[in-house]
């Protein structure tokens, strides 16, 4: 049922939208036309087909090609659009839709029994042509705009609030990887005292005591045991928390990262960054991963993550496996964010924020994605800095 109503709102958003796009260019034709056989042509009262039906298929193919040449120019959105969209959201699309194409066809009622800009016979069949054809073509381009608004004016309140709930989320989740980072320390800095306790349980030989002692102790140091030393505390519990998940699902996994000192971007960006672009490189080791079971296994998945300084500005480069299917299909760059999920719309927000340049790679398996942010002094300059 979910997908029978997103097909049908796909269906009706592509013939509402071409249906009113050939009456605007037929509407407009039709008077361009009618303008010529007058002036250019010297016929004082023209009418459409009234001696040449070609006239009447020419207009009604010339039409319909621009008006299906123009909503596959749209393709491309079209297609953004109805990706990855919960099926009430296609449902509440139909609606204003299906309220444009009665409009319509009421309007086209009225023409019909003579009711739709007329001037009551005093200015002539040829200005009550040209007013006519003039009134269908201004209701058409308003109809049209208001269909486009409509569909692209609701992806794009979805995609705000998607990524408004996604910014939510991810600050309860760096707020509490920051809180377990900050008991990890609180551990390491009692570790003497707790070195006595733990030898004072053992010289007793109280080995549950011991035992229960020690599972306290791994609890509370479970994501202080980092192999990544990035130099911001927010960071390095991100990277432990990715790199665990990582070696969980079988993906090689190398890290070498170093945040400045006084480094512009705060925590949280940096968080955003960082958590984003690996959550999208562990879903695509999954899927090469899932591709590949049952064939014959190839290379193990990777993901390399480099950070640092370079030239006044902070660089950020994330490789890893991916489907080589999907290399071909999509080509060398993305240049459509929306296509590949909310996360990558977050990234490309703090890039715009902090006036930085984002460049991605698609070759031989393999995706790159590399993200340069000025620093300080360096952010009025970028274009000499890189």
């Amino acid at each position: 049922m979910k997908k029978g109503i997103r097909m049908a709102a796909m269906l009706i958003t592509v013939v509402t939208l071409v249906m009113l796009a050939d009456l605007f260019f037929n509407a407009l034709l039709s008077c361009l036309l009618l303008v010529w056989k007058h002036t250019a042509e010297g016929i004082a009262v023209p009418v459409l087909g009234e001696t040449n039906e070609m006239e009447l298929t020419w207009l009604t193919c010339s039409s319909f090609g621009l008006a299906v040449l123009a909503v596959y120019g749209m393709k491309r959105r079209l297609k953004a659009v109805f990706c990855e969209k919960p099926w009430r959201w296609y449902a509440v699309l139909i609606f204003p839709l299906l309220m444009v194409v009665i409009a319509i066809y009421a309007a086209n009622w009225g023409a019909s029994y003579g009711v739709f800009f007329r001037s009551a016979g005093d200015m002539g069949i040829y200005y009550d042509q040209i007013f006519s054809y003039v009134g269908w073509v201004v209701l058409s381009g308003l109809s049209l705009f208001a269909v486009t608004v409509s569909v692209f004016g609701m992806d794009r309140i979805y995609v705000e609030q998607k990524k408004a709930e996604q910014y939510q989320v991810q600050t309860a989740v760096y707020q509490t990887l920051e809180e377990q980072y900050r008991q990890a320390e609180r551990l390491r800095h009692d570790l003497k005292n707790h070195v006595l306790a733990l030898r004072g349980l053992w010289e007793a030989k109280a080995w549950e005591k011991l035992g229960d002692y020690l599972k306290r102790m791994e609890d509370s140091a479970q994501f202080g045991m980092s192999g990544e030393a990035a130099g911001n505390r927010a960071v390095d519990a991100l990277l432990c928390q990715k790199r665990k998940l990582a070696e969980e699902k079988g993906i090689d996994w190398e890290c070498d990262v170093r945040v400045p000192k006084r480094c512009s971007v705060n925590e949280f960006d940096l968080c955003v960054l960082f958590g984003n672009l690996l959550d999208n490189a562990v879903e695509a080791c999954e899927r090469l991963q899932q591709k590949e079971k049952g064939q014959e296994q190839g290379s193990k998945p990777f993901i390399r993550v480099q950070a640092g300084n370079v030239k006044s500005c902070f660089l950020l480069e994330v490789k890893n496996s991916m489907d080589i299917g999907e290399t071909q299909r999509n080509g060398s760059a993305k240049e459509d964010l929306q296509e590949h999920g909310i996360g990558l719309l977050n990234v490309g927000d703090v890039v715009r924020k902090y006036n930085g340049v984002m460049n991605t790679e698609k070759q031989e398996g393999i995706f790159d994605i590399s993200i340069l942010l000025p620093l300080g002094e360096a952010a009025y300059d970028m274009e000499r800095v890189v």
